[in-house]
């Protein structure tokens, strides 16, 4: 079978002379720019029925009579019913067999279809995080007096170290809208400079360790997030934090890349959103209020002690230590529990080159001390042997403006804190005021080539008012000389989509606030604190 073309004059070209090809490269004369290339190629290539001149050529702008071109299409429908014979022949073969998989598939496709329209199947996927910090801090200042001054934070929190924090998240969804985490996690930043073992302004974002025992993992968050229609989301779980999903309506900061103090991470107001509070409790989120899509409300609560039936005030701490660490007490909203019940209103948005979100927050907390802040900030906001319990109201106005398109322009992300703290049995005179700020500032996107670089300042809670009173022999309102402030700058290396290295470096001035400004002659000392830190993190 050949397919050739001829001219008027040339006929005996089909015939003996004419060569079988099994490519179109054979012919000389043929080029991929020629028009019906293509279709030429698959002639030779699915049916064999064209051949070419015995120099190698197709002349394919030759003419031929409608006989020939008769001919030569018949030659190729010859083959194309072979082929369609062959095919014939093959499924009456097989006839039985085919039956029996055409019931098999039908079959299948009635499970796969009963199954998409009433179950989904639960899946869980496993997300795993691993941080690596080497670093060091290095102390100045005037105040060589007492438990707060340089020697002896020189003496705490002098050597380098070199920590870790790893975190495993299981994610099991049984509807493809609910989320079911359990998270392990184990660290061993306890005794580390950069873990809050002596001073809380220099804790890092990623330190943590268990308080029983350091390298051990442990159950860090189990609860149950669900919708409800479309516009209610809720998180019930034993233990919870009030930034999951589904307790949260917006986390109000685009300061997120390079977490590194853990100052930074609570959008200015440590004391609203404070980390503190994992325990057992629950929460949800209106996400279209009034109709809005970006417009949320939302509301939890959380007992860090929620475990417990004991409620007597006096065994729900140990003095100097933190409730939830050493606590046989507690229970849901008793008089014993560390709890927090936080309500957020917030309102984001989006523009063509601008993405943006305002939040306010009210959180009122029993006997939980601040995530963060100044030695006398942090001693007031919780419970001791003079103050059973105590209650604080905290308030924290946080916004942020990002770029959607990366360029000179930075993220901002700004935050401010407010705290009034009762403590009994002397309120209401004895109620001291906090208060806590942040500005910070985040390069990101092509600009940088995957990377990111930020900068923040502000100061961590510190106590502007004392709030003593006189049944305790004090003048009223003494004005606290308690004070801060702290800068950090990073630059995050995204290696791959895995793997990130951070370097960092921080500066804290008085980190000691008003007890580290005390010596044997009054007020006027100081404590600063440099650190340097190397941090890497994987992600799987």
């Amino acid at each position: 079978m050949v397919f050739a073309p001829v001219s008027v004059e040339a006929t005996d070209v089909i015939g003996d002379s004419l060569e079988q090809v099994t490519s179109i490269t054979q012919f000389s004369d043929v080029y991929p720019t020629d028009w019906a290339y293509q279709a030429l190629s698959n002639l030779i290539e699915r049916y064999g029925c064209v051949a070419g001149y015995p120099n190698g050529t197709y002349r394919g702008n030759r003419a031929m009579t409608r006989f020939e071109a008769a001919a030569l299409l018949n030659a190729c429908l010859d083959r194309v019913t072979e082929v369609t014979d062959e095919l014939k022949r093959l499924m009456k073969e097989f006839e039985k067999e085919l039956a029996i998989l055409k019931g098999r598939v039908d079959g299948l496709e009635a499970r796969v279809g009963e199954l998409e329209a009433t179950q989904f199947t639960a899946t869980t996927r496993l997300k795993g995080r691993s941080v690596f910090v080497v670093g060091a801090n290095t102390y100045s200042g005037s105040d060589t007096f007492g438990f707060w001054s340089v020697p002896m934070a020189q003496t705490m929190n002098g050597a380098a170290s070199f920590n870790y924090n790893f975190e495993i998240d299981l994610d099991t969804s049984f509807t493809g809208n609910d989320l079911l985490r359990t998270r392990l996690r184990a660290g061993n930043f306890q005794n580390s400079g950069f873990g809050n073992n002596y001073l809380a302004i220099n804790t890092l974002e990623s330190a943590f360790q268990e308080p029983a025992l350091a390298n051990t993992f442990a159950i860090n968050r189990l609860f149950y997030s669900v919708p409800f229609g479309a516009d209610v989301k809720v998180a019930l779980g034993p233990i919870v934090r009030m930034d999951d999903p589904g307790m949260l309506g917006l986390w109000p900061s685009a300061y997120n890349k390079g977490r590194i103090l853990s100052l930074f991470t609570f959008a200015g107001a440590p004391a609203t959103y404070n980390f503190n509070a994992l325990g057992a409790g629950g929460g949800f989120t209106l996400q279209r209020l009034f109709g809005r899509d970006n417009l949320r409300l939302s509301s939890s609560y959380i007992a860090v002690n929620g475990q417990f039936s004991n409620t007597n005030p006096n065994d729900a701490q140990t003095p100097g230590v933190l409730p939830s660490s050493f606590s046989n007490a507690g229970g849901l909203a008793s008089e014993a529990t560390s709890s927090s019940w936080t309500t957020q209103l917030s309102f984001s948005g989006e523009q063509p080159r601008w993405r943006w979100g305002v939040a306010a927050a009210y959180t009122y907390s029993r006997n939980l001390s601040f995530p963060n802040g100044t030695p006398r900030a942090i001693e007031i906001s919780g419970p001791d042997s003079n103050f059973p319990t105590n209650s604080t109201s905290n308030v924290g106005v946080s916004a942020y403006l990002e770029p959607l398109t990366s360029g000179v322009w930075p993220s901002i992300s700004l935050g401010w804190g407010y705290s009034s703290v009762e403590r009994a049995p002397y309120m209401p005179v004895y109620r001291p005021r906090v208060q806590s700020w942040m500005v910070g500032l985040q390069w990101a996107g092509k600009a940088l080539e995957g990377n990111s670089f930020g900068t923040a300042i502000g100061q961590a809670p510190f106590v502007t008012n004392s709030g003593v009173g006189t049944p305790r022999g004090f003048p009223v309102a003494r004005i606290a000389q308690d004070s801060n402030l702290v800068w950090e700058a990073w630059y995050r290396w995204q290696l791959s989509d895995h793997i990130a290295i951070t370097p960092a470096i921080y500066y804290a001035w008085q980190v000691g606030g008003e007890v580290g400004a005390l010596s044997p002659t009054g007020l006027g000392t100081t404590i600063n604190n440099l650190g340097g830190l190397m941090q890497t993190s994987f992600r799987f």
